[in-house]
């Protein structure tokens, strides 16, 4: 599938290839409307004036669509819904050793009680330790900081995603 399928499917249809990229029902939304895309340029230009100024229920609702990092169990049942894009993101988890585990389970613990929302971090090349590093190093923010960052980090996810239509 390219940007140009995209253009040429029915709505539900391109609405299923949007939500594999971003679960946010509203910039998915966008994203079906602002169709036909000329180029990957206007597909990647349109996903981000998509994406910026949202409310803040639709971040979270992209949010709540990712597994946790690590998290077996929860990658099990949520990567079904955007595994035809998302294969092999967390794969820097697949060398991770106990220790990184079990801090990286309790990070994302501490993470989601306390801004209520789970770490999202963009995954692709990241050992597990790095991800480990950056939750430490975010975990410490305010929640208002870590809505925008998880936002950035979300639209680096869909990026990946979307330039996989090319």
């Amino acid at each position: 599938m390219n940007y140009l399928d995209i253009n040429n499917m029915n709505e539900a249809d391109a609405t299923h290839a949007f939500m594999q990229c971003c679960t946010s029902s509203t910039w998915v939304a966008k994203m079906v409307a602002s169709r036909p895309y000329n180029d990957l340029d206007s597909l990647f230009e349109a996903a981000n004036n998509n994406w910026v100024g949202l409310e803040e229920k639709d971040y979270l609702e992209a949010f709540d669509g990712h597994p946790k990092i690590g998290d077996v169990s929860s990658l099990m049942k949520k990567y079904a819904n955007t595994k035809e894009l998302a294969a092999g993101e967390q794969s820097g988890m697949d060398a991770a050793d106990e220790q990184t585990i079990v801090e990286l389970s309790q990070g994302n613990t501490d993470y989601q009680e306390k801004f209520g929302f789970i770490f999202i971090v963009c995954a692709t090349g990241k050992s597990a330790g790095e991800m480990n590093a950056l939750l430490q190093g975010r975990i410490g923010n305010d929640r208002a900081t870590e809505l925008v960052n998880a936002a950035e980090e979300q639209r680096k996810i869909f990026h990946i995603r979307l330039n996989k239509f090319a």
